[in-house]
C-alpha cells in the first residue's frame, strides 16, 4: 500500500469535484508500490506497450513499443522488465536513461483489459530496460474500442522518414479528427513537488487512454485540440498533472497504416461553462495548443481490424455547433 498516493493537482480536482474524501479512502487500497501477479501475467500477453517520458524540457511524449507477446515480463513484484528499445525518431529515444521515470500502460483493447506502473528506469542495455515500480493501479474498462492487432509483414525498404512538423498539417488534422482513441502522457516533475514530502512520492510520469465516437477530439484553426474529459475514476491522474504542469504528449495511431503522430502541447482545463454543453457526456474539457509534432509513418509494425465501439460510448455524443 502507499499510504498517501495523491499530489496536490490530483487533491485539488478530487476536492473540487466532492471525490475527495472518498478518493483519500480509496486510493492506499487501489494503488500500489508493487503489481499484483494478475498485472505480472497482463503484461506478458501484450503485443505492445505504451510509454510516457519526460523530455529535458520538462515535455511529455507518448510512444509505442511492440513486439511478440512476451517482450513486456516481470521478474518479481517490484520490476518490469521490456525486451525492446525505441528506434531512431521515437521521441522516447532522447529519454530513456537509467534513472529516468517513465509512465507505462498495458492495454489490451480487444479484451478491454488495462493496467498502469509507473516508475524510473532501474537498468538499461543493449536489448531492452527495466523498469522498478513506484505506483502500480488498474484502470477500468471504460471508452476502450475493441480491436484485436496482429503483426504486419516486415518492411523491405527501409521505411518512410521521419517528419517533424512545427504546426499540424492537413494530414495530421484528418488523422486527429477521425480518431476514436489517443493516448495521453503527462508529468508532476521533481520541480513541482519541490517542498512537500509527500508530493515528491508521487513525482514522475504517467500515460493514460482516451477514446470517444470517431471525431470526440475537436481540431480547431491554429492547432488547438478540445477533448471531451468523460465519467472515470476520479483519480484524476491525467488532468491532476496538468494542474500542477500543464504539458501534454499526445499519441495518435492509425490503426490500417501503423503510422504514428506525436503531438506536443499546451494544455488548459474547462472546468464548467456553457462550451461544456456542446458534448454530450463531457463533464469538463481539455484544451491543447499544439507545439510541434512528430510523424512516424508506418513506424508501428501492427496492424488492426474494425473496432467496435465501447458501450460506455452510448451515453455520450458528437460536437455540436455553437
Amino acid at each position: 500500500m502507499i499510504a498517501s498516493p495523491f499530489h496536490a493537482g490530483e487533491r485539488a480536482l478530487q476536492a473540487q469535484t466532492g471525490w475527495r474524501e472518498r478518493m483519500e479512502a480509496m486510493g492506499p487500497r487501489v494503488i500500489r508500490d508493487h503489481m499484483p501477479d494478475q498485472h505480472r501475467e497482463f503484461f506478458t500477453q501484450l503485443p505492445f506497450l505504451v510509454v510516457g517520458s519526460l523530455d529535458a524540457e520538462l515535455q511529455p511524449w507518448a510512444s509505442v513499443l511492440a513486439a511478440p507477446p512476451g517482450f513486456v515480463h516481470s521478474p518479481d513484484a517490484t520490476h518490469l522488465r521490456i525486451d525492446a528499445l525505441p528506434a531512431a525518431g521515437d521521441p522516447l529515444a532522447a529519454q530513456l536513461a537509467q534513472g529516468a521515470s517513465l509512465g507505462l500502460l498495458g492495454i489490451e483493447p480487444h479484451t478491454r483489459r488495462r493496467n498502469r506502473m509507473n516508475g524510473t528506469v532501474e537498468s538499461l542495455g543493449a536489448d531492452g530496460f527495466t523498469v522498478a515500480v513506484q505506483q502500480s493501479f488498474g484502470n477500468c474498462p471504460r471508452y476502450i474500442q475493441a480491436r484485436e492487432p496482429v503483426f504486419a509483414a516486415p518492411r523491405n525498404d527501409g521505411g518512410a522518414p521521419v517528419q517533424r512538423l512545427e504546426a499540424l498539417d492537413l494530414a495530421a488534422e484528418r488523422l486527429i479528427g477521425s480518431a476514436d482513441t489517443l493516448f495521453i502522457a503527462t508529468a508532476y516533475p521533481d520541480e513541482a513537488a519541490a517542498g512537500d514530502a509527500a508530493d515528491a512520492r508521487s513525482h514522475g510520469v504517467d500515460v493514460s487512454h482516451r477514446g470517444g465516437l470517431p471525431g470526440f477530439v475537436r481540431v480547431d484553426e491554429g492547432g488547438v485540440l478540445t477533448v471531451p474529459d468523460f465519467n472515470g475514476n476520479r483519480f484524476f491522474n491525467t488532468l491532476g498533472n496538468l494542474v500542477a504542469h500543464p504539458r501534454a504528449g499526445l499519441l495518435f495511431i492509425d490503426f490500417d497504416s501503423g503510422e504514428l503522430l506525436h503531438v506536443a502541447a499546451t494544455a488548459e482545463l474547462v472546468l464548467d461553462g456553457p462550451e461544456l454543453a456542446l458534448f454530450e457526456g463531457a463533464e469538463r474539457l481539455l484544451r491543447l495548443h499544439v507545439d510541434h509534432a512528430v510523424r512516424r509513418p508506418a513506424a508501428l509494425p501492427l496492424r488492426w481490424g474494425d473496432a467496435e465501439l465501447s458501450p460506455h460510448l452510448a451515453g455520450t455524443g458528437r460536437w455540436s455547433r455553437q
